[in-house]
């Protein structure tokens, strides 16, 4: 693994002990009288890898949903109030398949609003336009003062016209103003073959129309700021947008792309213990999006993703795995400099961190409690660590926040974990946790008095994770 990859599981054979912890408050012992895995973390304070940025935090919902004017609006204070739970700063992005089946328009319907909630990428289902009204835009700013997150804006490019995409937004860089980030040209482009475009399409023909695209936005707004190239998964196309955009495109403030963990829903072999092993390519991946983005001199964020693509697998996505999971995908992207995840959801799908819609309420599904406990790095400086343990299944994440310290130890095994931190006690603690691994529902995060550390060693209950700060 890359020297910055810091934390990951060394093969080291360690040591199990027959004795076990004293359990963490509210988490029962699933595995019985397994073996402690014994586990070490050693950090070096020198090296800092990145500071998490406090807009780290990030959900992606569907174009699509602009659809109905009163979801991204003011008057719906609990999703509003969901936002803020997690984070006082965020990161919304609207994409998604839908938004190349998005058409603005400056006549506001007569009839009632489309879309209750829209669910994750319906536009393999939709062979109509949705209109986006600039009620929808400023209902949507008015969403994003009250939740003090801002915006990246997807434009339809597949479909087009790029003539209505550029009056788009003319419309929506006026009314979101500091709200919005940047604009991005598309969605998956490195999946359009045999759909929006030929079998032979490929990184220069996107390229092509990605500067005509631009061209033809900025002329309608000289001030316009992108983001890309928003790709599922060909990193060449990252690589390649990455070099072009340093000759000629100043105003690219940002590189995006697309991880989803396993796929498709439904596939064979999409389980909970696939989810919670390591993925070898998503650290190639990451290494490419990190010489990248620091070549070209731009952050990068991950602008789309989740456990698995096409919506989520049931009795995986939706369960405490899936909020373990969360919790260490998001720091992983942060210690390789990351500038923010936004995992993608809306309506019922299984793997949705906020699910539900105006008329049902909205609840919280377990991954918003694996990125509720995340966002509490925010703001840290991350600092170079290694793992000795022989699980790889056990993970951890180090660094100082205004001169405290802050640890976070994950365990996806059904044995507890005695590790060796470089802290003696704690002041506070945040413990995720729940009835088992693939539970749906009884998943908390709680904070509470600091037991889970004792005298430099830091227990940790099978299946939980807990973050500790001294």
């Amino acid at each position: 693994m890359n020297r910055r990859a810091f934390i990951g599981s060394a093969a080291a054979a360690a040591a199990t002990s027959c004795f076990a912890p004293r359990l963490l408050r509210g988490q029962s012992n699933s595995a019985g009288n397994s073996p402690v895995l014994q586990a070490t973390l050693t950090v070096d304070e020198a090296k800092r890898l990145t500071t998490v940025p406090m807009d780290f935090t990030g959900l992606s919902y569907e174009s699509a949903q602009l659809a109905n004017p009163a979801f991204f609006a003011a008057s719906n204070k609990a999703l509003i109030a969901l936002f803020r739970e997690l984070g006082r700063e965020g990161v919304l992005r609207l994409g998604g398949g839908t938004s190349e089946y998005t058409a603005f328009t400056t006549k506001e319907p007569s009839g009632p609003p489309p879309f209750d909630a829209v669910g994750p990428d319906t536009s393999k289902n939709v062979d109509t336009d949705t209109p986006i009204t600039p009620k929808s835009l400023r209902n949507l700013r008015a969403f994003l003062d009250a939740t003090n997150w801002r915006c990246l804006y997807g434009l339809n490019l597949a479909r087009g016209p790029i003539k209505r995409a550029a009056e788009e937004a003319s419309y929506a860089q006026r009314i979101l103003g500091p709200r919005l980030i940047a604009f991005q040209l598309g969605n998956e482009p490195d999946a359009w073959r045999k759909r929006y475009r030929p079998a032979t399409w490929s990184y220069a023909d996107y390229w092509k129309e990605w500067s005509a695209a631009r061209a033809a936005v900025v002329a309608r707004v000289p001030q316009a700021r992108f983001a890309g190239p928003d790709v599922s998964n060909k990193m060449n196309y990252v690589a390649g947008f990455a070099q072009d955009v340093k000759r000629s495109a100043p105003d690219v403030v940002m590189l995006t792309w697309h991880y989803y963990a396993m796929g498709p829903a439904g596939a064979k072999g999409i389980t909970i213990d696939k989810l919670l092993s390591p993925d070898p390519k998503l650290d190639r991946d990451l290494q490419i999006a990190v010489e990248a983005a620091r070549e070209a001199g731009l952050p990068y964020r991950m602008s789309e993703g989740n456990s698995c693509w096409n919506g989520g697998q049931p009795g995986v996505s939706d369960t405490l795995a899936s909020a373990l999971w969360v919790v260490d995908i998001m720091l992983h992207f942060a210690a390789m400099g990351c500038a923010g995840v936004n995992l993608h959801g809306g309506g019922d799908g299984y793997y949705t961190p906020i699910a539900g819609g105006l008329t049902a309420g909205f609840v919280r599904r377990p991954e918003f409690f694996g990125m509720a406990l995340a966002k509490q790095f925010a703001g840290v400086a991350i600092e170079e660590s290694s793992l000795v343990c022989s699980s790889d299944k056990v993970r951890a994440y180090a660094g100082t926040r205004a001169g405290a310290h802050c640890i976070v130890a994950i365990n996806k095994t059904d044995q507890p974990v005695s590790m060796k931190v470089p802290l003696r006690n704690a002041h506070e603690q945040w413990l995720l946790t729940g009835p088992a691994i693939d539970a749906r529902q009884g998943i908390t995060l709680t904070k509470g008095h600091a037991d889970a550390l004792r005298d430099g060693v830091l227990h940790v209950s099978p299946y939980s994770a807990v973050l500790v700060e001294q």
